[in-house]
């Protein structure tokens, strides 16, 4: 395939023809990064949904049921970075195409497990693919808008995953209920073939950036600390604080992080280059980015787990009833990035986080197996609302702050700073949700049969998803409270602005 021409770095004036050929071609862009975005959204939306079909086709036990969840999260969380990077050096659309090709294949494999070992390996190989996916969509999609178009792109790209999160709960739950739970993999294969195709023939080349040498001490620590902080979670989730594995991968955990702080001021071409972060502005968006997925994440997963081991309801059922949320993200993303043209992203970001707390706080207060379910949904559209816009106002907002020369770094960084929220966000919902019941009866919640168990059960629950509620909206108003914090100077909030 002959090689398009560069984009040159000649400013566009709207209303000419250069300017209307680079959109054009934006919008196919847009389009390519929008599949692989919705591919990944629906590959972990359809599994929230129908993971207690998996666990009990497994017979998995609790520890192996969060592993399934756990151990995509955990690599494509700690391959970020340095899938950002490696685009860098060896082509961004290179990397791009590889990330397909793989997730494809590895969704296929998943859907043959002959047992619960073999599909957690295939999840981790998986996740390889959606890192090197999600390291490189946003970056690819700020170089192809012109700057004045920026803000509606990525709300037509984050609103892909609204859509996607939209359709994926229903799916999942209908494929558990009918087709059985290998397809909850199998559904990837399709469209992971269609986004290859159409990104092979519509991504541009791009020489590759002078060669540097690649931070394979920071990758290991990164990799070593996550994985000690998510046993000792998922420990504490599936047995209780007894035992040395908890305490052992917490102190594991605690000891690494000034370590890599040490190693990473002195490599050269650092995985986590705090330097790029010293910038107020960035600093405190990305730790609102952190709060918000860390309170957002895990959010259908646990609203499944709560109309199917609780009340009792059947996968397809749960997986209508947790819809809300998606459906807030879809109708909220879009209208974020049609207001970004005249409303600075800090304010989407500010507004944002501000309805995702009112979501949460209305879910904490009204958990109850008997509770309407029209105040649950309200919650929950919320919630979807104040994300959607909150994702669409951040990533504009730090995006656009950014020199050309160090996005792929820098969105790799923002990437796994947010995929860290993700990974602690199931986590700890799980650790939070198990520790209301006694050992015994966990992984009856995972297999979604706690509710044939007992009333008293069901009730200790209850205060579980109290509990589980609360510590997400505290984490959601801290990502408020950063996200104000998050104010640009007066000379760079000018340049944020989408409009012109």
């Amino acid at each position: 395939m002959v090689a398009h021409p560069v984009e040159t770095a000649t400013p566009l004036v709207p209303g000419t023809p250069e300017y209307a050929r680079r959109l054009r071609h934006a919008w196919r862009v847009c389009s390519v990064t929008s599949l692989g975005l919705a591919l990944i959204g629906v590959n972990a939306s359809t599994l929230n949904v129908a993971l207690p079909a998996v666990v009990r086709h497994f017979e998995a036990g609790a520890f192996a049921s969060s592993w399934i969840l756990l151990s995509y999260l955990l690599i494509s969380t700690a391959t970020l970075v340095f899938f950002g990077r490696v685009a860098d050096l060896l082509g961004r659309r290179e990397v791009y195409l590889t990330g397909f090709a793989l997730f494809t294949v590895c969704s296929l494999a998943a859907g043959l497990s002959p047992n619960v070992g073999f599909l957690i390996a295939m999840r981790a190989l998986q996740a390889l693919g959606a890192a090197m996916i999600l390291a490189n969509g946003t970056v690819i999609i700020t170089d192809a808008f012109p700057p004045d178009r920026l803000s509606q792109g990525m709300g037509v790209y984050i609103g892909t995953l609204s859509v996607a999160q939209l359709a994926g709960p229903t799916l999942g739950g209908l494929i558990a209920d009918t087709a059985g739970w290998q397809w909850v993999f199998w559904v990837n294969v399709p469209p992971g073939v269609v986004a290859l195709l159409w990104g092979w023939a519509t991504l541009r080349r791009v020489p590759a950036a002078e060669r540097t040498p690649v931070d394979a001490a920071g990758n290991l620590i990164v990799f070593a600390a996550l994985t000690a902080a998510l046993f000792a979670l998922s420990e504490a989730g599936s047995r209780g604080l007894s035992g040395p594995v908890v305490p052992a991968g917490l102190l594991v955990f605690l000891v690494l992080l000034p370590l890599l702080v040490v190693v990473e001021r002195r490599a050269s071409h650092p995985v986590l280059d705090l330097r790029l972060f010293g910038e107020r502005m960035l600093a405190f968006a990305n730790l609102a980015s952190f709060c918000a997925a860390l309170s957002r994440s895990a959010l259908v997963l646990l609203v499944a787990l709560y109309f199917q081991a609780a009340r009792g309801l059947d996968a397809f059922t749960a997986a209508l009833a947790v819809l809300p949320v998606p459906v807030g993200m879809a109708v909220a993303s879009p209208i974020a990035g049609a207001l970004g043209r005249r409303v600075s992203p800090y304010v989407l970001s500010v507004g944002g986080c501000a309805l995702n707390s009112a979501g949460l706080l209305i879910l904490m207060a009204s958990t109850g197996a008997g509770t309407p379910y029209a105040l649950v949904a309200a919650g929950l559209f919320l919630a979807g609302c104040g994300n959607g816009a909150f994702l669409t106002g951040n990533t504009t907002q730090v995006m656009s702050m950014l020199p050309p020369g160090s996005l792929g770094v820098v969105n790799g960084f923002r990437l796994m700073i947010m995929n860290l929220g993700i990974v602690l966000s199931v986590a700890t919902t799980l650790t939070v949700l198990g520790s209301a019941l006694p050992p015994s009866l966990r992984d009856l919640v995972y297999a979604g049969t706690l509710s044939q168990a007992s009333p008293v059960a069901v009730e200790h629950l209850m205060s579980g998803f109290q509990r589980t509620y609360l510590v997400l909206a505290a984490v959601a108003l801290a990502g408020l409270v950063s996200a104000a914090c998050a104010r640009p100077r007066r000379r760079s909030a000018a340049a944020t602005t989408g409009g012109g």
